[in-house]
C-alpha cells in the first residue's frame, strides 16, 4: 500500500486571496458566492470569516491566517465605502 504524503501549506499569497482549491470551472467560488447573497449576508459571511482566522491565527496557519482575516477586512471595508455589495 503506498502512503500519501500530506505537504504543509506554504506562506503563499497565492493560497490567501485566489486559492486553486477555490476555483471551478471559469469562476472563483467568491464571486459565486458574491451573487448569490445579500449585501447583508456578505457582511456577515466575512465578518464570520474574520472571526473564524483571527481565532485559530496561532493554532493552524499562522500568519497565513491572518492574512485571510485581512483579505475578509479588506472586502468589508470596500463594501462599506462604495456603499454596495462586495
Amino acid at each position: 500500500m503506498t502512503e500519501t504524503k500530506i505537504e504543509p501549506m506554504i506562506d503563499n499569497p497565492h493560497m490567501v486571496s485566489s486559492p486553486p482549491h477555490y476555483v471551478s470551472g471559469e469562476i472563483e467560488t467568491i464571486d459565486y458566492i458574491r451573487d448569490c447573497l445579500s449585501q447583508e449576508e456578505m457582511r456577515g459571511f466575512c465578518w464570520a470569516n474574520v472571526i473564524k482566522y483571527t481565532s485559530r491565527w496561532k493554532q493552524k496557519d499562522g500568519v497565513q491566517d491572518l492574512n485571510k482575516a485581512k483579505v475578509y477586512i479588506d472586502w468589508m471595508i470596500e463594501n462599506e465605502q462604495q456603499g454596495h455589495k462586495l
